[in-house]
This record gives structure tokens, sequence and C-alpha cells, in this order.
């Protein structure tokens, strides 16, 4: 008799995670991945862990809960967060990565294991048996109606931006400037600056520019982290200089004043001949993206490699539906990972596939499930999308408001010091867990430990 299979569906980065957490626990995976044969609103390749929306994996500083993942995910032995170490490019204090790279090293990685079998097709039912559930927000119509056969109709939803990219030979650096803000990672970011005018007459445009409509049926709800450019400008005319556009702490290095505002371009490839526009997530139709980002300094002559698009994401009713186990309520022996769940962001997508593989295995094996301490990053956002009194659910970013506080609340420069102290119980915490349930960790694929 041959030794049970878990099925997962989707290799985005929870199920990537998801895979190569079971599989290197000697776990029996068949991966389902539906791309190429059916390809979503936002992916371009086949790859596993694709990344869409942006290249970075936001501060890799402890002064961000998000850092505080990341590392807790390292002391578990998350692959996705080695192949993202690995595929890094200059970002300052971010995690940004080769989007390229670092998809085609979880794809190398998790295709050559030999316990992982892949399966290119779309699943329209949720298989019987151990499964975990990584559709992602773009989960395919047939296989959504399948889930809510399971959980009823009772689906949450909000819409998602995506930033553009353009060639790097094509910005003039005769007017946009090297630098970090603040000097923190010296000139990695690209800076186009502009004066008050210039700004205004931006926004102007920004405003009048045509839209991509939503159905006519819905009412658009969006996340606070990628909010679409011009829904901040309608907010007030000063909202960008305030967000993505403000200029506080980028001085350009060649004595010029400080400008009004700024659109800062990150790196997006390990070459350097790609930048992304940092929180320029956007809604305009193709030919108004060209006609208005080109009114940016440093930018008439842009050429985009990619342009912004809106998509709608969906995602489940956690508190309802889930347990902190993120098992399924009704059906044991279904996970549910990713963003799909309510975890908003790339990282708090794979700690997910990873926390639902560590249960899923010890399902498999007649082991308890665990549940990280609230302490930890992981244990606190887990909290917050179970949270059965939560009514007014929305997905949620780690962060530091969601884990308990250490006595009384800090104020002023003691919030810093604060959340040092958050980090380090944290990180104390995640050992504890991993020794308690002799959670097996060990080195990420060999695949990784090449030298880039």
């Amino acid at each position: 008799m041959s030794p049970p299979v878990i099925n997962i569906i989707g290799a985005g980065l929870a199920g990537s995670e998801a895979a190569w957490q079971l599989a290197r626990r000697g776990v029996r995976v068949r991966l389902f991945e539906m791309r190429p044969v059916r390809m979503t609103e936002a992916h371009q390749t086949a790859l596993f862990g694709e990344l869409v929306c942006s290249n970075s994996l936001r501060s890799d500083s402890m002064d961000a809960a998000v850092g505080v993942l990341k590392e807790e995910m390292r002391r578990l032995g998350s692959l996705v967060i080695a192949a993202a170490d690995r595929a890094r490019v200059p970002a300052g204090s971010a995690l940004a990565v080769d989007r390229d790279e670092f998809a085609r090293a979880l794809t190398d990685a998790i295709t050559s294991h030999p316990m992982v079998e892949v399966v290119r097709e779309e699943v329209t039912a949720i298989p019987d048996g151990v499964t975990i559930l990584a559709s992602g927000p773009l989960t395919s119509p047939a296989l959504e109606a399948d889930l809510n056969r399971l959980v009823g109709a009772r689906h949450l939803y909000f819409y998602d931006a995506i930033a553009p990219i353009v060639s790097a030979e094509s910005i003039d650096l005769e007017v946009a400037f090297r630098a970090s803000r603040w000097g923190r990672g010296g000139d990695d970011y690209i800076n186009c600056p502009m004066n008050e005018a210039e700004y205004n007459a931006f926004i102007a445009a920004l405003l009048a520019a045509d839209k991509v409509a939503a159905h006519p049926f819905e009412r658009p709800v969006y996340f606070e982290g990628c909010m679409p450019i011009e829904e901040m400008a309608r907010r007030g005319p000063q909202t960008l200089a305030f967000g993505p556009m403000r200029p506080v702490g980028l001085d350009d290095p060649r004595g010029a004043h400080r400008p009004f505002a700024v659109v800062q371009l990150r790196q997006d490839d390990r070459a350097a001949r790609l930048y992304n526009m940092v929180g320029f997530q956007t809604k305009m139709t193709y030919p108004e993206q060209r006609r208005v980002l080109r009114m940016i300094p440093g930018l008439e002559r842009a050429e985009f490699v990619r342009l912004g698009s809106l998509h709608r994401n969906t995602f489940i009713d956690s508190p309802r539906l889930l347990r902190p186990t993120l098992q399924l309520i009704g059906r044991d022996d279904l996970f549910v990972a990713g963003q799909m769940i309510g975890v908003e962001g790339y990282v708090e997508s794979a700690a997910a596939g990873l926390l639902a593989a560590l249960n899923a295995a010890n399902l498999e094996n007649g082991r308890p499930l665990v549940v990280p301490p609230p302490t930890t990053a992981l244990g606190s956002l887990v909290a917050y999308i179970t949270d059965q009194g939560r009514r007014d659910f929305q997905p949620m970013n780690a962060n530091y408001g969601l884990m308990p506080e250490l006595g009384t609340r800090a104020r002023g420069k003691q919030k810093k010091q604060q959340k040092i102290d958050m980090a380090a119980r944290a990180l104390g915490a995640i050992d504890e867990f991993v020794a308690e349930y002799a959670i097996a960790v060990s080195a990420a694929s060999p695949l990784l430990q090449e030298t880039p």
C-alpha cells in the first residue's frame, strides 16, 4: 500500500512554501498549479511564487513587524525567505528581489524534490483527503464555486492594483537623482523630483484620466496597502505628497533644494535594467498611464516594461470559517492558506502556507496540531484572522498593533525601544515554539546554497 499524499492547490508563495515544508518532512505531495494551462488576470509566467504586485518583501528591520515575521520564518526553515535572501537586490532596508530569479529558485527547488509531484491542470473541485487550499485571491471561478459549496456564498473581496515598471535606460538621470530616504541604503533608489507646480499639474491630470471601471454590480473596496494613486488623490490634493510621494528625508546630492514631491523607483532585477514605481499602483487605462506618468520629471521618455493594472481579489471570512490551526471548520482535513484567508502581503501569505503545512503533516502523522504563540508576529496574525468576535473583517499585514503590549504603553522615543523589545520577545517565543513541538528545522534547498 503506497503512503498517503497531501494535495496542495496552488503554487504561489503559500503553496510553494507548504509543498517544501511537507516534502522535507518526508510527506508525499501532489502540487496542482493551473498555469500555464489557464492563466490569471495578473500572472505572466508559469513559475511558482511569481510576484505580481511588487518585487519587495518589505522591511527587513526589527522596527517593522514584517521584519520580525521574516526572521521567525528563517528560524522555521522557510524556503520562500531563503530564496528571497538569495535573489536580493539593493533596496535600502527593504528585502526586494529579482522577481524572475526568485521564482525560478522556488520552482527549481520544488520540482526537483523527489517527494513532490507537480500537476499542471486546473482544479475545479476540492479533492478528498488531507488538502491545503492555497489557490490565492485569483482563484478560478469553478474552484471558487466548489469552495462556496463548503462554506456558503459569503465571500469578501477587495480590489488590488499593480504598479508599473520602467526600463532603467529610459530614465533621465540628468533630472532624477539616486538616494535613499534619510541616507539609509546609500543610493539604492532613483528619485524623480517635482516642484509644487509640477505636482499640482500631475494631480489634476491623474484625477481627470480615464480609469478602468469596476463591474457595475460591485462597490470597489481597496486594501489600504495597495491603494491606487487615483483613490489617494481623490481624498485630497496633498494626499500623495504626504504618502508615497513625500520628499522627507530625500535630499538631492547635486545641491538642489529638497523637492516638493518625489516619485521613487526601486530596482526590480539583479542586473538593474528594470525599476518599479514605488507605491504607484494604478487603475488608469493603458494609454492614460503612458500620458500621465510621462509628466513625471525624469520619465518623459519612459519605456514601460509593464503597465499598472487592477484586479479583483477574493478572500474568505476567516473568523467564521477557520480554526487557528488553519483548518476549515467542518472539515478537519482541509487547510486554507495564503492571501485568500485575509493575510495581506507576500511574507504573510508564505508564512500561512508554512503553518498549514506543519499542521497538515502533524494531522497525517497523528501528532498534535500547533498554533504559534500570540507574542510572535505569526501567532498574532493568526489570532487576528481567526478571532471569532471580529465582525468587520478586512485583510491585514503583520504589524506590532496585533501583538500584546509590553507593560505600559510607550510614548515618543520609547516606541522604538518597545518595538525592539517586542521583537526580542517574539524571536525568543518562536525558538521556544520550535523546541517545545520538536519542529524539524533544516537548511533550505541545496539549490539555494550556491553563490548567486
